[in-house]
């Protein structure tokens, strides 16, 4: 059985994706006061003190500058992963990438697969810290709000002009959730749209974990046509990419993870 630590806000490491934007505007301590037995003692002898679990966190160097978020949920296979960060340099992918685990225990099984391949490229799996995490969310959410104008710019180019001309037929597909995202988090994020839970259909790998990916079914095409300004938008501290798509694809999609 793993431990299940708790964190500051009190949750657990399962929710800490969702949380990321409260947490970088806030501020808040990342650890709290969790109850139980104390199992070390501070100067006076009377006085017990209970030691915060470490975040379960670890960063990943090497990956292929074409790797997605499935790819490193299935390198980490039978892990259980809250988040993936990939970090970015002006705009660019650096290769790097932070990945919150479920439970502190976890992270060394996330080690043994040190220099193991990802691809045809061997990956770099080192402990890290949660300060490391947030440093780097900061830095994506800063570039993400147009800190960066070099970054704007590289988003502009590899904005795909297709979209614009592509035919609606009332479906999207959204990419880069975050795998903690439910479908409460997808209505929020199209709050100017009228939808209801059966509309929204997160998509699974074979083994029942998000993919990061999802369909949304609007009341007409218009709908999801208007909807498209939302694209590159942030949910949490992660922007969204929406691609016009169809039934067909989202049946697909989903009879994949059943």
């Amino acid at each position: 059985m793993f431990y299940r630590g708790k964190y500051a806000d009190g949750g657990d490491g399962r929710e800490m994706g969702a949380k990321r934007q409260r947490v970088v505007d806030q501020g808040p301590p990342f650890y709290g006061t969790s109850p139980g037995p104390s199992f070390m003692y501070n100067a006076s002898p009377y006085t017990y003190v209970n030691p915060s679990p470490p975040f379960p966190v670890v960063r990943i160097r090497g990956l292929p500058f074409d790797c997605t978020e499935t790819d490193v949920a299935e390198f980490f296979h039978g892990l259980d992963i809250v988040d993936i960060l990939f970090v970015h340099n002006s705009g660019k992918f650096t290769g790097e990438a932070f990945c919150v685990l479920g439970y502190p225990l976890q992270v060394d099984f996330a080690l043994q697969r040190n220099r193991q391949n990802l691809g045809r490229r061997y990956v770099e799996v080192f402990r890290s810290k949660r300060q490391e995490y947030y440093k780097a969310i900061a830095k994506e959410v800063s570039d993400t709000r147009g800190g960066s104008p070099h970054r704007r710019v590289q988003r502009a180019k590899s904005y795909d002009e297709g979209k614009d001309s592509a035919e609606h037929t009332g479906v999207l597909r959204l990419r880069g959730l975050p795998f903690s995202a439910g479908k409460d988090d997808i209505m929020e994020f199209f709050k100017d749209f009228v939808l209801s839970e059966e509309a929204i259909h997160i998509t699974m790998n074979s083994e029942g974990r998000p993919t990061g990916e999802a369909f949304v079914e609007f009341a007409n095409a218009e709908d999801s046509k208007a909807a498209m300004v939302k694209d590159r938008m942030t949910l949490g501290s992660r922007y969204i990419e929406l691609f016009p798509s169809s039934q067909g694809e989202l049946e697909e999609a989903v009879s994949r993870g059943r």
